[in-house]
């Protein structure tokens, strides 16, 4: 089993790639899994930007075996999600991920009713009692359900010390971090799942890791560096750009869909093609406002890697953008 010390850094979120009939694309995904591991990144997570909601159980396993297969030739740890309607169906896969090799397990609770606290701690002892691999347990009330009580959390914590770790969503985000920090000593290990958006914040709040979407990963590992290195100035010019970007997705459906644009933008899936039925289109100044921060995010994160002497992921080193020739910070 992973120390659970050994999951850290960037871990984004994989974007199920589809077919033109919806199928799911396993060949696309593995390009997109070794794109992902090209950029630096600390290991995959197929969570609920990666459309879990419209997968099939067959589907998840097929897209949570392919994910780990990619992570163990890597050298990189696969988070795998699992969470589900039913206690049964969530078991049953997280038994498939830990069997295909997943380094840790994440599950949002049932979100079709509303459980007492006590059903969802039976549902998350459930899975952990059947598996023996870390779990992440997020709260996705962000999009969908309801918040997890820091008192939940923290319950789950003191029975599995060892293999709970937390990726919390519900706002107010920050003055939970804090709070949940502060119940559990500073033990508790904690992801952002904001999309880099509160990353500085959560990050001065004791997070060790984030699980962004896998379009702006190469940013994300470069912000991520600046903010181990203490070099908050270079994580503030990244986070401008980037804020203003996830700023555009407010909802589930417009992460899927601004996300699958901008990996098929940089060449990394053959489409954008999302399952249907759809809260959210990408219209044309979406689009151009998108393209427009994806620039700006492009040339702030070549400014911070030539500052500090970095290569572009893959060994090309970043470019000096015409704009920014000349800067004395170059």
């Amino acid at each position: 089993m992973i120390d659970v010390n050994e999951l850290r850094g960037v871990l984004p979120v994989l974007q199920t790639p589809f077919q033109e009939d919806e199928s799911v694309d396993l060949s696309a995904l593995r390009a997109e899994l070794d794109w992902m591991a090209a950029q630096g990144v600390d290991g995959f997570t197929f969570g609920m930007v990666s459309e879990i909601l419209r997968l099939s159980s067959r589907e998840r396993v097929d897209v949570a075996t392919v994910t780990c297969t990619a992570a163990v030739e890597h050298g990189l740890p696969a988070v795998i999600s699992v969470g589900a309607e039913s206690t049964r169906q969530a078991v049953q896969l997280a038994m498939a991920s830990e069997e295909a090799g997943a380094a840790a397990l994440m599950a949002i609770p049932p979100i079709a009713v509303t459980l007492p606290e006590i059903a969802v701690k039976e549902y998350y002892t459930a899975i952990l009692e059947a598996t023996s691999i870390p779990l992440v347990i997020q709260d996705a009330s962000g999009y969908v359900g309801r918040p997890l009580s820091i008192e939940l959390l923290v319950g789950l914590f003191t029975d599995y010390p060892e293999r709970v770790l937390f990726k919390p969503e519900a706002v107010p985000l920050g003055p939970r971090l804090t709070a949940l920090r502060i119940a559990t000593s500073g033990q508790a290990r904690v992801f952002d799942g904001t999309g880099g958006i509160a990353l500085i914040d959560s990050y001065r709040r004791g997070i060790v890791g984030t699980m962004p979407g896998a379009d702006l990963c190469w940013a994300l590992v470069t912000m991520w560096g600046a903010l181990t290195g203490g070099d908050f100035v270079s994580a503030y010019e990244i986070a401008g750009p980037l804020i203003g970007l996830i700023a555009l997705q407010p909802t589930l459906d417009s992460f899927v869909l601004i996300e699958k644009y901008l990996l098929h933008k940089q060449g990394v899936l053959p489409n954008a093609i999302a399952r249907k039925p759809l809260s959210f289109c990408v219209d044309s100044e979406t689009r151009d406002e998108a393209d427009r921060l994806f620039e700006q995010l492009r040339r702030a994160t070549d400014v911070v890697r030539r500052r500090n002497g970095l290569k572009r992921p893959g060994g090309s080193p970043a470019k000096k953008s015409r704009d920014h020739q000349g800067d004395g910070n170059a």
